[in-house]
């Protein structure tokens, strides 16, 4: 047996020693392995338990293709303080609708979407100079890096007062919408942004201003309002009259509330 170890050694050009090293080394290599394979099998039976918890399927893939499927049909929830700031502002303007300054925020955000996605500021509605300003740069920024910026499929879900603030010489209410859309950008044929098929769902602000005092605000194109009168500058609120004439100042119009400003919520500016 020594003499058919030795032989055999000799053959191969290694002792005895080092066959029983190498031996040792491809059974450590061999034990990593089937630990290794030990352990993924456990973290995959983990994954998938996991999946067919979460997702209903043992595929991690396919359940997160189903769960992005479901959050690009759910509407986000938004800042519901209209029951709370309406009063507020009907207490300041007697004359507020909420319903009509809803449909011209909805109406004015949607315009907003088409008129980027057309590359034309002259299909935007309900839109302050400020907001024609911010669809007009966005526009030309997208031309200037050779984008192209699609919405379409655009549906608001609900649209609810988030907050009411009276400063710097002005009233402003912030109407907050839950908005889907299928929103892409293309660039040199190429998708460099968002997604053809899956909507993303999002919420927006816009900010709908009243001038109280045109000389401490310091919006551009800022109007308040004036008596017809004498012309002196009316800046109480609700039911007013001249300080300087007396005259009964008709209930302001909603020509004086503009919307000055819309952008996406996310977790830097909310």
């Amino acid at each position: 047996m020594i003499f058919s170890h030795k032989l055999a050694g000799g053959a191969l050009g290694m002792s005895t020693y080092e066959i029983i090293k190498l031996l040792i080394i491809l059974l450590t290599i061999a034990g990593v392995a089937i630990a290794v394979m030990t352990v993924y099998r456990n973290i995959t039976n983990k994954i998938r338990r996991f999946s067919q918890t979460f997702f209903g399927t043992p595929n991690l893939m396919d359940g997160w293709n189903r769960q992005a499927d479901v959050l690009a049909e759910t509407p986000k929830s938004v800042s519901s303080m209209t029951r709370i700031m309406e009063p507020q502002i009907m207490r300041d303007f007697p004359e507020f609708s909420w319903e009509e300054f809803k449909h011209k925020a909805e109406n004015m955000l949607t315009s907003a979407f088409l008129a980027i996605s057309a590359n034309n500021p002259g299909r935007l509605v309900e839109a302050s100079e400020d907001v024609k300003k911010q669809v007009t740069n966005i526009i030309e920024s997208n031309r200037l890096n050779g984008v192209g910026e699609t919405y379409s499929d655009i549906e608001i879900h609900q649209t609810e007062i988030a907050n009411y603030q009276k400063i710097d010489g002005k009233c402003v209410i912030t109407i907050q919408s839950a908005v889907g859309y299928l929103h892409y950008k293309m660039q040199d044929g190429k998708l460099v942004d968002g997604d053809k098929k899956r909507k993303t769902q999002t919420k927006y602000n816009m900010e709908l201003v009243y001038i109280q005092d045109s000389d401490l605000t310091t919006l551009d194109n800022a109007v308040g309002t004036t008596c017809p009168n004498c012309g002196a500058p009316v800046k109480s609120l609700g039911h007013k009259f001249c300080e300087y004439c007396g005259l009964r100042i008709t209930p302001v119009n909603v020509k004086v509330w503009s919307l000055h400003k819309f952008y996406e919520v996310d977790y830097n500016r909310s």
